[in-house]
């Protein structure tokens, strides 16, 4: 799957809303955030912060991984193979997709959020409840669009590979350098902050919560 092919996850999260049963109004109440940002994110006319992202999963009750999968009974759009279409028409004929054994840079989905994050999928094992993400944080790139911190199930291990993060954990920063590594509760209010004048790339893995 080309790494150009973003996964509908506006969709996703319309379509988990829907399961549950929740109107637009309701979760923009449960995640604090207006019902048109919500609105604009199922359309795709809008992307969420890793913050918005994970507030979103953590109200529905699913994991970030879920919203990358697509349902059995989801309609594959008409396309022709190569394209962003064709790709997601491949996503929605193989449900529950295993990504790997061996996942090669060309073959990752890549998803770009607001506020200069990108996440690129690495791998999934059929009915586990992990991430496993590359993650870049462009220059000035956050995890929260507004400042604040974000905290979701899970406990959370990353690695720096490049250049420099400051990661906020409670009332402590640290700063994170190449070769670095964290691993948390999730549930500890935290933030991500790039303030250097280069990409800061690393490997993160959330392990949530059954």
């Amino acid at each position: 799957m080309s790494p150009a092919a973003v996964p509908p996850v506006g969709d996703r999260i319309r379509q988990v809303r829907l399961d549950r049963g929740w109107s637009l109004r309701r979760l923009a109440r449960e995640i604090g955030v207006s019902a048109s940002l919500v609105s604009q994110i199922e359309n795709g006319k809008s992307q969420p912060s890793v913050s918005t992202l994970y507030a979103i999963t953590t109200a529905l009750s699913v994991t970030v991984d879920h919203l990358f999968e697509v349902r059995e009974d989801a309609v594959a759009p008409a396309a022709a193979p190569g394209t962003v279409l064709g790709a997601l028409a491949a996503l929605a004929a193989e449900p529950a997709r295993r990504i790997g054994p061996l996942t090669g840079p060309d073959e990752r989905e890549r998803l770009e959020l607001d506020s200069g994050v990108v996440w690129e999928r690495l791998g999934h094992v059929p009915g586990t409840e992990t991430d496993f993400l590359q993650v870049t944080y462009r220059p000035g790139g956050s995890s929260s669009s507004t400042g604040g911190l974000m905290r979701h199930p899970g406990t959370e291990y990353g690695y720096l590979t490049a250049g420099e993060l400051i990661l906020t954990l409670g009332f402590e920063e640290h700063t994170l350098r190449p070769g670095d590594a964290v691993c948390f509760e999730s549930t500890t209010p935290h933030r991500y902050r790039n303030e250097g004048e280069e990409p800061a790339v690393g490997v993160w893995v959330v392990f949530s919560v059954p």
